[in-house]
């Protein structure tokens, strides 16, 4: 996919939580938009996916400030010099790939002006709500509550912190980031509200002790979780394999506190070595997700794709039978069954096709398969 430019702050968001799946799944589709057109436009010149030297060459050295962001950077463009009157903060991946940006109105953007944007925002239901006070804003100096706004597209995510909703909204953040990283861009951070806070002077909203769970994860394990998923299911352009088993490795050495994000990078991490045709390294890292995780239906039915891979069909088809067995709709489990079954039960492979295409039927990214089980029901049943 080519990198996609931003025109506006509108489109659909669906919280994203582990992508689970086998080698090549396609990003999840997401449900039908709002309106997408609005009349704030932001991000008029750069667009998610952007290398950061074709950002510089725009922005030169003396336009922004930078700092590390993790194992990444982040240019910021202040106030003062930014086009959109509010502080632009942009991030990089340590591959030098735009991943998010963030813009902050510290005082607060009135959005009376803006008559597409709030109808945007009037079909939206707020995500979370929650008090906060931030002491730069001009309209008001304590705020009763302050909502966010979560929408975007097939591929990205834009959210907006918003307070004074109905009759005279004023926008304080937002934020536009591809999928992976939309963790990282939680108003649970303390990075990000902080901004708004004030509290280099003291001043500000209160002290939060908790923000929620995605603060317990380490920054370093999320940030190459994500930069993984975005390799590996080709979020900025083509596949890359390589970089997603770097990412993998590095967000299981940095640590996670919680067993089901070291589980899934496990997962993804054998998924990617699949995909690279190292099968032995794959078996390994899908037993160590199981030994984690046991039942997880994706990780069976990718480690019996390597099974199968290795040779061994009958633990291959074991596999793929206990996944539909837990799931009994997983349509690809169902497919890896029947192609499975063909030499020892063709009674069970037919079935097993038939309901594969029961399942997928109107799919278009199952076309081939689609196609292939037809073909392969055919010749069966001769």
């Amino acid at each position: 996919m080519d990198s996609f430019r931003y025109m506006s702050l509108a489109g659909l968001f669906v919280v994203v939580g582990l992508v689970i799946g086998c080698s090549g799944s396609p990003a999840p589709v997401k449900p039908p938009l709002p309106p997408s057109n609005t009349d704030l436009i932001l991000l008029v010149s750069t667009a998610l996916c952007e290398h950061k030297i074709d950002f510089v060459r725009k922005y030169p050295a003396t336009a922004h400030t930078a700092k590390n962001w993790g194992s990444g950077l982040e240019l910021t463009i202040p106030s003062e010099t930014s086009a959109s009157h509010g502080e632009e903060s942009y991030f990089f991946d340590e591959d030098g790939v735009l991943v998010g940006a963030l813009f902050t109105f510290s005082k607060g953007l009135d959005l009376k002006p803006y008559p597409v944007l709030r109808q945007t925002l009037s079909q939206l239901k707020p995500s979370v709500e929650f008090y906060l006070n931030v002491a730069q804003l001009e309209t008001k100096t304590n705020m009763e509550s302050s909502s966010l706004l979560e929408t975007g597209d097939e591929k990205s995510t834009t959210q907006y912190l918003v307070t004074g909703l109905g009759e005279n909204p004023i926008l304080l953040q937002a934020s536009f980031t591809i999928d992976p990283y939309v963790r990282l861009f939680s108003p649970y951070r303390r990075e990000f509200l902080d901004r708004l806070r004030n509290l280099a002077r003291g001043q500000g909203g209160q002290k939060m002790e908790s923000q929620g769970t995605e603060d317990k994860e380490a920054f370093s394990s999320l940030q190459q979780f994500a930069r993984g998923q975005a390799a590996q299911l080709a979020y900025c352009g083509a596949k890359n394999y390589d970089v997603a088993a770097d990412a993998y490795q590095k967000a299981i050495a940095s640590g996670f506190t919680n067993k089901v994000w070291l589980a899934e990078a496990r997962h993804k991490l054998g998924v990617t070595w699949q995909a690279k045709g190292q099968f032995e390294k794959a078996k390994t890292e899908l037993l160590q997700s199981l030994s984690l995780r046991p039942n997880i239906p994706e990780v069976l039915n990718n480690l019996g794709t390597v099974q199968v891979k290795l040779g061994d069909k009958a633990a291959g088809l074991s596999l793929f039978e206990k996944a539909v067995i837990l799931r009994p709709n997983y349509a690809l489990a169902r497919f890896n069954l029947a192609e499975a079954c063909e030499g020892t039960n063709t009674k069970r492979a037919i079935s097993e096709y038939e309901t594969y295409l029961a399942l997928v039927e109107g799919i278009p990214e199952e076309e081939a398969r689609i196609t292939h089980a037809k073909e392969r029901v055919k010749v069966l049943k001769q």
